[in-house]
């Protein structure tokens, strides 16, 4: 088994990396862990208190949990990944079922920030993305799908996306195995990414 953690900023095509590695290789070969889905239930606060979160620093993820289910994972067991919604900044009554699978990718904005998780993964990948490319994506996706006005979603990210990505995020790289700049558009670097993870399956 093959434990890849792939970080990177907010906004970096991350999500897209991960869309392209899977698209490369056998489905049922790889599982998919997002660390979103590992916020720390928030349901009993007041709307006030919610907005009030900082999802961009280490301390709002359940970051044990996490790494329980990645080691269980590596121990051929099956878990069930939580779900939450942004929301009600609450955990779902649903949870996901993931199988281990020769392949498993983690997929997160601060994965590497904890010293406990980062023990676990074989391979780590940062995303590297201009700020400004960030911040175009950060904005159409805050926007399109989380109901943020323009004003807002520029407000959130020099609040808490900026400052948190400089302290917390971009010293991370220097941790980091594989550096894909650019991310999704970045074709020869995902190729390489790829290719190491055939040669894990024996694909090549």
């Amino acid at each position: 088994m093959l434990v890849i953690g792939i970080a990177g900023g907010s906004g970096s095509g991350k999500t897209t990396v991960v869309k392209k590695i899977i698209e490369s290789i056998p489905q049922e070969s790889v599982s998919v862990i997002s660390q979103d889905a590992y916020y720390k239930d928030n349901g009993v606060l007041t709307q006030e208190e919610r907005e009030a979160i900082n999802f961009d620093h280490p301390s709002a993820i359940e970051w044990p949990l996490l790494t329980h289910h990645i080691e269980e994972l590596k121990a051929g067991r099956s878990i069930e990944m939580p779900t939450y919604s942004y929301v009600t900044c609450r955990r779902g009554k649903e949870t996901i079922p993931v199988t281990p699978s020769e392949v498993i990718i983690v997929e997160g904005i601060l994965i590497f920030t904890d010293p406990d998780l980062a023990k676990v993964l074989d391979l780590k990948v940062f995303v590297d993305t201009s700020a400004d490319e960030r911040l175009i994506r950060i904005i159409q996706r805050d926007v399109n799908e989380r109901g943020r006005g323009l004003d807002k979603s520029i407000r959130h990210y020099q609040t808490y996306v900026k400052p948190m990505h400089e302290i917390f995020i971009e010293p991370t790289k220097r941790l980091a195995d594989i550096i894909i700049p650019v991310g999704g558009d970045n074709e020869k670097g995902i190729d390489i990414l790829t290719s190491k993870i055939k040669q894990t399956l024996k694909l090549v």
